[in-house]
């Protein structure tokens, strides 16, 4: 018997959709709790019908999740909606955030449900706020930001014992693989989804 869940995407009217169409970002009620999309994987097995590995975190705890689905299972939206919002600061673990149509209105979200991208948090960046049956209950980051490199390690002339890379610190702390050549005071950019480094966008 197949089974039924709800995947979420912008608007208001829901649709049927197949397995082959559960990607990465879609937002899905699965027991009563909302949960998105990170990776799927097809899973092909000898004498067994093909299946489909769905990784996905729970976005009211944050916890992450791993299920198998067979081909005939069917999924239909749920109702999510987005909009803009700015972060403000975090503070032990609480990170505050306001609408940008009005900067008095504030909300706050913990890192269990943030999960690592808090370690891309700039004050003042632009965000979507994913809202499910009227409240927040995650942000997206831009998929690339810039950053300025605050510590980085002299390249070694001749060392390729990591591959050509090296560790540097962002200036929001988090440490990033880059090339040799990234100096402190670069600014690069990097993809937030992969944690990546990108591109040098200037030299310090």
């Amino acid at each position: 018997m197949a089974t039924k869940l709800c995947l979420g995407q912008i608007g208001t009217k829901t649709m049927s959709l197949s397995l082959n169409e559960l990607k990465p970002k879609i937002y899905i009620l699965y027991e009563d709790q909302p949960y998105v999309v990170i990776e799927t994987h097809h899973l092909k097995m000898q004498q067994r019908r093909p299946t489909v590995q769905v990784k996905m975190r729970n976005l009211i705890n944050g916890k992450l999740l791993e299920r198998n689905f067979a081909q005939s299972d069917v999924f239909e939206e749920a109702n999510v909606a987005r909009r803009t919002v700015k972060y403000l600061y975090g503070h032990r673990g609480q990170y505050f955030f306001s609408y940008t149509n009005d900067l008095s209105k504030r909300f706050q979200l913990t890192e269990d449900v943030l999960g690592d991208s808090v370690k891309f948090f700039k004050a003042n960046t632009p965000m979507d706020a994913i809202e499910f049956e009227g409240k927040i209950i995650t942000v997206d980051l831009p998929v690339k930001m810039d950053f300025k490199v605050t510590e980085a390690p002299p390249a070694i002339r001749g060392d390729t014992a990591q591959g050509g890379v090296k560790q540097v610190t962002i200036e929001t702390g988090a440490s990033i693989n880059t090339p040799l050549f990234i100096e402190q005071g670069d600014v690069i950019r990097i993809n937030t989804e992969t944690g990546e480094y990108v591109e040098r966008v200037s030299k310090g």
